[in-house]
């Protein structure tokens, strides 16, 4: 290989970094009933959600009165498994509250 060959290219080599997309993320809703009490969705909100008291009062009211609130928003996996732990713990608990996941 000559000068020439080496020459032909011309241009300045660039590391390309691939790009990371953020997550997509996912609403965990809370679904209101006429069963389920006032306290146990608070605890719920506090527990597995990390709300403040004031924040899951809230929270609780506005599930009450709209019939379905957000209790969080997170990654899939994540609201998969916040899902799965207020099903288990309303079971347990002997509560119909419904608790279900949607795209944001």
């Amino acid at each position: 290989m000559g000068d020439a060959d080496h020459k032909r290219e011309g241009g300045v080599a660039e590391k390309t970094r691939p790009r990371t997309e953020q997550p997509k993320l996912y609403k965990v809703l809370l679904h209101n009933d006429d069963y389920t009490t006032m306290e146990f969705v608070i605890e719920i909100l506090e527990s597995v959600f990390g709300k403040s008291p004031a924040e899951a009062f809230r929270v609780m009211m506005h599930v009450h009165t709209q019939g379905v609130g957000i209790a969080g928003v997170y990654p899939f996996e994540v609201a998969e498994t916040k899902v799965a732990m207020v099903l288990e713990r309303a079971k347990e608990a002997g509560h119909p509250l419904q608790c279900s996941m949607e795209p944001e």
